[in-house]
């Protein structure tokens, strides 16, 4: 009987089930981490099959039923723990399958019809359990990462917003007692604190929106005019850096269709993350120009280039967590958003749109 025989060759299909994953060589795989799940599975089916040959079995019984799912809930849950990709659930009760179907036939052991369905029945039912909870689990993970980066992108608001209205507040109160002159330093302090107050707000607000999945109509827009505009708040940004902002020649006839105000974020994002990487005494330029049915903005800085960073990677997290922003705003207006490292060098930014 194929309960008995399971019993009696349990640690060799234990044995066997850990080659075949140990053969698709899963990454991060260790010894006695190679089959989660699978021997209490295999002693929760031979208990199956035992009372399927009681005079009255009950197909329908919710505690066998609840041992399998035990048996495979477990099972997801130790593999999504382990960091195993979801094919590995059901691909660890593949094995199992293949594992009893071959020793029992280098035994000499054939399974009968009633048996074999019962051992796919509990299969089916085992992988549904498994794959369910790993699925539950790995969206639980994902939805506390996706929260903690909103909540760490949020305290980097607040204290971006914190420290950018205090500058302020403390400029405007100099003015008021008379020791300091609105065109002066002080002055321009608060002028470049509101400014920065903007910026913040502007990328803020463009970020729900794309997020949200949110964009305004596309309107006709000169790409001089854009750049001009940019480039007016960006200088007080570069002097602040210790680094000039050098503007190329921009004919007026490249015009775009676009949602202005995500466009506007995505650039001024560049060119935030420009400032904040390139080398002090160093420039940093813009230059636009059409390409074919394309125009292209450029943002070049002197950061030295990539060093061990990946193209992609920047976009990702970190210190490019704007730069996402920026990406996803410019594929909202059909445009795509890449980086060029030139080595020793900086880097070449560049936003790639369709010309009206």
């Amino acid at each position: 009987m194929l309960h008995q025989f399971l019993t009696a060759n349990r640690n060799e299909l234990i044995r066997r089930c850990s080659a075949k994953v140990a053969l698709r060589r899963l990454p991060g795989a260790r010894d006695g981490q190679l089959v989660h799940g699978v021997p209490l599975f295999i002693d929760q089916l031979a208990k199956t099959l035992r009372l399927e040959k009681s005079p009255q079995p009950d197909h329908a019984d919710p505690a066998r039923r609840g041992e399998i799912g035990e048996a495979a809930t477990r099972h997801g849950r130790e593999l999504l723990q382990h960091d195993f990709p979801v094919d590995q659930v059901v691909r660890d009760y593949g094995d199992l399958c293949q594992a009893i179907t071959e020793l029992a036939l280098e035994f000499g052991k054939p399974i009968k019809i009633t048996e074999f369905r019962t051992l796919n029945r509990c299969l089916d039912d085992a992988i549904a359990d498994a794959v369910t909870e790993y699925s539950s689990g790995k969206q639980a993970i994902v939805a506390a990462q996706a929260t903690l980066a909103v909540n760490a992108q949020l305290g980097l608001l607040a204290q971006e917003l914190h420290n950018t209205t205090h500058a302020a507040s403390m400029a405007l109160l100099a003015i008021r007692s008379g020791d300091a002159g609105v065109n002066g330093a002080t002055g321009q302090i608060l002028e470049d604190s509101l400014l920065r107050l903007r910026h913040l707000i502007d990328h803020s607000l463009a970020d729900v929106r794309v997020t949200a999945g949110m964009s305004a109509p596309k309107q006709r827009l000169s790409v001089a005019k854009l750049i001009a505009e940019i480039a007016a708040s960006a200088n007080h940004e570069a002097e602040a850096r210790d680094c000039t902002l050098s503007i190329s020649y921009v004919d007026p006839a490249l015009i775009i269709d676009v949602d202005q105000h995500l466009l506007t974020s995505a650039l001024g994002n560049v060119l935030q993350h420009a400032f904040r990487f390139t080398r002090p005494g160093t420039e940093i330029s813009i230059d636009a120009h059409a390409c074919a049915d394309r125009i292209l903005i450029e943002v070049t800085d002197c950061c030295g280039g990539l060093a061990t960073r990946a193209g992609e990677d920047i976009f990702a997290s970190g210190p490019g967590a704007g730069l996402s922003s920026s990406r996803r705003s410019v594929e909202a207006n059909d445009g795509f958003l890449s980086v060029r490292d030139i080595p020793g060098f900086g880097c070449v930014f560049t936003i790639d749109l369709p010309r009206r």
